[in-house]
């Protein structure tokens, strides 16, 4: 299962806007009204829901998680840890009335991708972390991603794990390199050629390829690649519009080049080296799902200590040997260079878990859909993708 949210049924106009379509606002929380009583000193507890498979796991016995029992020992925190979160609509859907109605949610900690963390910070559902309480995080928290524009200063969200959606191919059955987005329209690659089905995940790559700054994409932008694909869908160029499954589509070669995420790929390389994963010269898209702390949650503080428990480098290296995305913490890399294990060591140097500065210049944050973009774009791209 993707951490990437594939978005289907209403297709990321989000639960908040079908709500207001049926008369029902969504309300914004004033900032005074989001804190609840916090537990924390006394009960010892905590409430943590995440995606699948995104937190490492024992080898032999995968319910247990040593970071997370290390975090117990050490603290005397006992996390209750669920993987609930498939979809970010369908997880806004499901703890959204409780937030619009100033209501608990029974989760002290979430983790979703930014562009709905940016829902979350609009709508004043999520509330302000003690920096004070966590030396880790304003250390080492990488700093491209320290100041989203939903965010600024990273004060509600902070990065779980990281990734690049760039262009995957496989080389042996391609017989070529892929360097630029504007390769995969080559003829050659007529039929052979798989997009990202949700708004949110595929935009920026392609507005890239247009030579577009997406940090300030304009709606002009938007619809030049709009049209553009709707080109290509007509003359069959483009073969499907996808979710995470493009990776089978890939693997058997019935696909040969693809949008795809960094963290997917590594674990593909593993069964089938021919594959590659490049981040564009135009430039690729970097993101981050990040871990919140919802209104009125009562363990606030234990929640804050188990964010900067996973920002110690060591933690951080133990994450992202198991999960391989692009890690947030890039002291983590030193960690991992120094283990005796080889192939822990091999991450280390693998620019897709620890991006070099040459990497690291092509890679720029999208700026967000905007609450009045997103009913009309989402409908238009939509109606593109067949959603």
């Amino acid at each position: 299962m993707s951490r990437r949210s594939l978005l289907r049924g209403i297709g990321g106009v989000g639960a908040a806007t079908v709500l207001a379509g049926c008369g029902v606002p969504a309300a914004y929380v004033e900032p005074g009204e989001r804190a609840g009583r916090d537990l924390s000193a006394r009960d010892r507890t905590l409430d943590f829901a995440n995606w699948p498979l995104y937190i490492d796991t024992d080898d032999d016995d995968t319910s247990k998680r040593p970071t997370l029992d290390a975090f117990g020992a050490r603290t005397g925190i006992s996390v209750r840890y669920t993987e609930e979160i498939n979809d970010n609509d369908e997880f806004f859907g499901k703890i959204s009335p409780a937030l619009m109605n100033h209501q608990e949610t029974g989760r002290d900690l979430i983790v979703v991708s930014d562009w709905m963390a940016a829902r979350f910070v609009r709508l004043g559902w999520v509330q302000e972390m003690d920096r004070a309480k966590q030396p880790n995080v304003t250390r080492y928290l990488d700093p491209q991603l320290r100041s989203p524009s939903f965010d600024e200063g990273r004060l509600h969200s902070v990065p779980w794990q990281s990734g690049i959606t760039g262009i995957a191919y496989n080389r042996k059955k391609l017989g070529r390199e892929i360097r630029s987005v504007k390769e995969l329209w080559d003829a050659e690659l007529r039929g052979k050629v798989t997009l990202l089905s949700g708004l949110d995940e595929s935009f920026a790559l392609l507005m890239q390829g247009n030579g577009v700054d997406v940090t300030k994409w304009t709606a002009d932008d938007f619809h030049a690649v709009c049209e553009q694909i709707e080109g290509l869908v007509r003359n069959r160029h483009i073969r499907r519009f996808t979710g995470n499954d493009y990776i089978k589509d890939l693997s058997t070669g019935d696909v040969l080049a693809c949008q795809a995420y960094s963290g997917d790929v590594i674990q593909l390389q593993a069964d089938n080296p021919d594959i590659e994963f490049v981040v564009p010269e135009e430039g690729a898209e970097l993101w981050a799902e990040s871990l919140m702390i919802p209104n009125l949650a009562r363990h606030k503080t234990n929640a804050e200590k188990l964010i900067d428990y996973y920002y110690e480098p060591e933690v951080a290296a133990e994450l992202a040997a198991w999960v391989n995305y692009v890690c947030p913490v890039p002291a983590a890399r030193d960690v991992l260079a120094d283990s005796d294990d080889e192939e822990l060591a091999a991450l280390a140097e693998d620019p897709l878990i620890f991006p070099d500065d040459e990497m690291r210049g092509r890679l720029a944050i999208a700026r967000d859909i905007t609450s009045e973009e997103r009913t009309a774009f989402a409908k238009r791209w939509n109606s593109i993708v067949g959603l």
